[in-house]
């Protein structure tokens, strides 16, 4: 991991620019309860629709701590090839690093979520419903990732206090997400009725939808149908509900790649920096290359470099994670396309279309009204994401043999395991409901690659697709190796500046604080 501090005091300093005519640069969790600056209410209200821009950049802060070498690498995405990371023991082999967890924690906080709540301070919620309506959403897409992570947070009690910021459980966190989304999306839809031709305030400073508020109504539908299936086996009442409301919004959810959210700011792309600019310190997972020679798959070269090592040259080999990468020149396996796709400005991918078909084909399985057919949305989840990636889709969907193939390492073979899964392309309306999901699950984590943060919600959610476990387990028996990673501890941070408040999360969290604890909706047992 190279030191980015300069590049991070950069970006806090641009961010705060953008944003301290409204309310100055929030850099700790306790300034959420510092006023706004003192400009008239008038002067800050149309500030605000300028601070939506860089609150959405804020979503890829300190990108390679907070997603890259946790998420990304649980979720089958990635591994590093860099020996000298943590001298060799660290959050690839779980050994985690106190400091790598503290980010994933606080950065949404400082960037993300408490910018909305000077925004909320400034006016914004009541004289700008519209443009708190696309906040929200933003927040509740930052935020839920920090709660899929960690479990308890704190978050319907924050800016509450000086001292101690209490954490809420998951269950707690999750009931004010959707009544978020029912604000944002009610209040986006009452401004489009009364505002017919005055439809954009916002305008070119949201780096996501460049001000269509239509299609913030569908990514709002759709970030709850997101949410709505993480509870399926721990709520299934309250994921029926809050699924059918999602399946049944007259705006729909996100079905062709023109709704697709995707950040173009300018930001660098971060694949690229990991990738190319630190050397290939990002490369790819093996369980990933695995799906993708055993399917013989269309998206391969656009996803992935082929490898050069010897025996593998040519294929999309990556390396097992954990493995002992100081036995040998992992940099001539497989990496992410930095040279065609994740290139130097590449825009970031925050939620594709294809992943609400897949949704959809799950719901019609678990039942839920609205959903459609379930064969219909997978292949048609397949086909949206081979129309994202500019690829022909051939015979893909009628392959009723190709499966995952065996993991061979030509460098150390101790790294050699077999395939986990059997499961097929070609949907089978004979499968068992099991068996039709892990078809789902497997090609929805193909079609949204490379984000590590659904990815991993998602394989511990269903235990699907099968990823190959840790080579190397480091953990000192805290983390199960065969049932893998369920979250990161609290931010060390927190223990040191809100130990009070870390009480109160851990005395929701269900277990002792560590990777090894499942988070609140993580219920194991069989998915139906």
């Amino acid at each position: 991991m190279k030191n980015n501090s300069t590049k991070n005091i950069l970006t806090s300093i641009t961010l705060c620019c953008a944003l301290s005519l409204i309310f100055g640069c929030t850099k700790k969790f306790e300034d959420f309860n510092s006023p706004p600056n003192a400009l008239s209410n008038e002067q800050s209200l149309k500030l605000i629709p300028s601070a939506i821009g860089p609150i959405e950049k804020g979503l890829l802060s300190s990108f390679q701590v907070t997603q890259n070498l946790s998420a990304d690498a649980y979720g089958g995405y990635m591994m590093s090839p860099n020996p000298t990371f943590g001298g060799g023991f660290n959050n690839l082999n779980y050994s985690l690093i106190p400091g790598w967890n503290d980010r994933p924690f606080t950065e949404q906080y400082n960037q993300v979520m408490a910018p909305i709540n000077k925004i909320a301070q400034a006016g914004g919620r009541t004289n700008l419903p519209d443009v708190w309506g696309v906040a929200l959403l933003i927040q509740v897409q930052a935020m839920h990732r920090v709660t899929d992570k960690f479990g308890p947070i704190p978050y319907t009690k924050t800016g509450t206090s000086f001292r101690v910021i209490p954490y809420d459980d998951q269950k707690t966190v999750y009931t004010a997400f959707f009544k978020q989304i029912d604000t944002a999306v009610g209040n986006i839809r009452t401004y489009l009725a009364s505002n017919p031709v005055q439809r954009n305030r916002i305008g070119n400073n949201d780096f996501l939808y460049r001000g269509d508020l239509t299609k913030w109504i569908k990514f709002g539908n759709s970030l709850r149908l997101r949410l709505a299936m993480r509870l399926a086996k721990i709520d299934p009442a309250t994921a029926k509900i809050q699924g059918e409301i999602a399946l049944s919004a007259p705006e729909g959810v996100l079905t062709s790649n023109a709704d697709n959210a995707v950040l173009t700011s300018g930001k660098e792309n971060d694949y690229w920096l990991v990738t190319f600019l630190y050397s290939r310190d990002n490369m790819l997972n093996a369980s990933f290359g695995t799906y993708l020679n055993g399917y013989n798959d269309p998206r391969a070269s656009k996803m992935a470099l082929p490898a050069t090592q010897t025996g593998i040259a040519g294929k999309y080999t990556g390396i097992r994670i954990g493995a002992d990468v100081a036995k040998g020149d992992y940099k001539t396996f497989t990496a992410y396309n930095y040279v065609d796709t994740y290139t130097h400005f590449a825009p970031h991918m925050e939620m594709n279309a294809a992943e609400m078909w897949f949704l959809k084909a799950e719901a019609a399985l678990r039942g839920w009204a609205n959903a459609g057919d379930a064969k219909t949305n997978y292949e048609m989840g397949i086909k949206t994401s081979m129309d994202q990636w500019g690829v022909p889709i051939g015979n893909y969907l009628n392959d009723a043999t190709s499966k995952q193939e065996n993991y061979v390492d030509p460098i150390n073979p101790d790294n050699n395991i077999l395939a986990l899964s059997s499961i097929t392309i070609k949907w089978d309306d004979a499968a068992s409901q099991e068996q039709k999901l892990e078809r789902i699950i497997t090609q929805k984590w193909l079609a949204i690659f490379p984000d590590g943060y659904e990815a991993w919600a998602e394989y511990r959610r269903t235990g699907y697709p099968k990823l190959f476990p840790v080579a190397r387990n480091f953990s000192n028996g805290t983390i199960d190796t065969q049932i893998q990673i369920r979250r990161l501890p609290f931010a060390q941070s927190e223990l040191l500046g809100n130990p009070e408040g870390v009480k109160t999360g851990l005395a929701v969290l269900g277990g002792p604080d560590n990777g090894g604890t499942r988070v609140w909706w993580d219920k194991p047992g069989a998915n139906f």
